[in-house]
């Protein structure tokens, strides 16, 4: 650019299994903004439960910074790419960076989901996640919104009340036959 400082967008890096927060840590060391999701998990052991939080997003941390500092990311021990589109860089968008920490910040129940092509676009109208916007999805008697991440093809899931959502009016919302189909 011609004496402009580049914006700085949120972006992916793609690291090495189970190395997550040694990548977050690094990149914040370099003053970079970092945010590396977490959710709770129990598992179990023949002999006890144990309770490992974990990234929802495994191999995966964002961060935001110019992209002409992107050498400053991709020469941290752990980081094998910055998640790409076309030989380009996918921005992630500000709203599901947003999203995410609404969610992360909440009491609600959080939990890896699987991504999803098709279903209605929603924004939850109160309560502790009010502004989130994501998809609706039917699971039994419950729903669920669920945030897709499209650079990285993941998404994350929270339990919801149908009655505190509401169509999205966003420019990328699929058309459906119904708001709850």
């Amino acid at each position: 650019m011609s004496g402009a400082t580049q914006v700085s967008q949120w972006y992916a890096a793609y690291t090495k299994h189970n190395h997550e927060r040694k990548v977050a840590a690094f990149l914040s060391q370099k003053e970079v903004e970092v945010f590396l999701p977490l959710y709770l998990s129990v598992r179990q052991w023949k002999d006890r439960k144990k309770r490992l939080s974990l990234p929802i997003f495994p191999g995966y941390v964002f961060f935001r910074l110019p992209l002409d500092k992107r050498a400053t990311v991709l020469g941290t021990p752990g980081v094998f790419f910055i998640v790409e589109s076309g030989g380009k860089a996918s921005p992630i968008p500000v709203q599901d960076i947003q999203s995410m920490q609404i969610m992360m910040n909440s009491q609600a129940a959080i939990a890896p989901h699987p991504f999803l092509h098709t279903g209605d676009r929603v924004r939850i109208t109160r309560g502790p996640l009010e502004g989130v916007v994501g998809i609706l999805q039917r699971m039994k008697s419950q729903y669920r919104l669920v945030l897709c991440v499209e650079a990285l093809r993941q998404a994350i899931a929270v339990e919801i009340d149908s009655a505190d959502v509401e169509k999205s009016s966003d420019p990328l919302a699929k058309a459906a036959s119904g708001p709850y189909s």
